[in-house]
């Protein structure tokens, strides 16, 4: 599978380093610890894209951008399991494990009548700390930017910089942000990448659009983490496909 990659705005600035809390805390609290650290660290991703709200919110404010251009480096995935969800697949890091909620499996569902709530995970893993996390995400286009034709490329969202308002929230410091095209049978297919910091937390996202409908993968971790972890991380994001 051909991978075209195209630098849209200027790419990345290395982060400030925040300070991070201790993670240390009592072994009887080890489970109720690391699901409250799952769910501090995908905050930002959940808000984003209307995992805590619907529809998805706008943001109200520029991302701050990017200086200074710089190589995007990511690994190869090939031996990493594959994870088949709903009109994609994606790559999950070694270690990591499924972590999807009775919940999210149950949302969708409708029961005499009553409007179905949408599902808030596609697919959701997690490093066996729970520190590092890996999400996908699908919405409807038309909530994301109205619209009165179906989106079929993430292109009739707009320019990679147009897209920024929808994908990455105000007040974050993007450091990278790049137009992907992955070679298929019928031409080549076309992802948004960004990559950003937001509330000590770094995250990268990778965004493609079909029959209308946004599929977008983000991972999640403490920057301190991403710092040792950040290739790994990234190149999850990135190995995403729409079938």
């Amino acid at each position: 599978m051909a991978l075209l990659l195209s630098s849209s705005l200027h790419p990345p600035t290395s982060p400030l380093k925040p300070k991070l809390n201790s993670l240390s805390t009592p072994l009887q609290n080890a489970v109720v610890t690391k699901r409250q650290l799952i769910i501090n660290t995908t905050t930002s991703f959940s808000i984003i894209f209307g995992v805590q709200q619907n529809p998805v919110p706008q943001c109200l404010a520029q991302p701050s951008n990017p200086s200074k251009p710089s190589v995007l480096n990511i690994a190869n995935t090939k031996a990493w399991f594959q994870f088949y969800g709903d009109g994609f697949a994606i790559r999950v890091p070694p270690e990591f494990e499924d972590i999807m909620e009775p919940e999210d499996f149950n949302a969708g569902a409708s029961l005499y009548g009553d409007k179905a709530k949408p599902r808030p995970f596609a697919a959701r893993f997690a490093s066996t700390d729970g520190s590092e996390v890996l999400s996908v995400v699908i919405r409807p286009t038309n909530q994301l930017k109205i619209t009165f034709l179906e989106a079929q490329d993430i292109t009739d969202l707009g320019s990679i910089k147009d897209a920024a308002k929808i994908f990455v929230p105000g007040g974050a410091t993007l450091y990278n942000a790049r137009t992907i095209k992955i070679k298929e049978d019928e031409g080549f297919k076309t992802y948004y990448f960004y990559e950003f910091g937001r509330d000590e937390q770094h995250i990268a996202i990778m965004a493609a659009v079909s029959g209308g409908k946004a599929i977008i993968a983000g991972t999640t971790a403490p920057q301190s983490k991403w710092d040792d972890d950040g290739v790994k991380l990234r190149s999850a994001a990135i190995s995403l496909t729409v079938l």
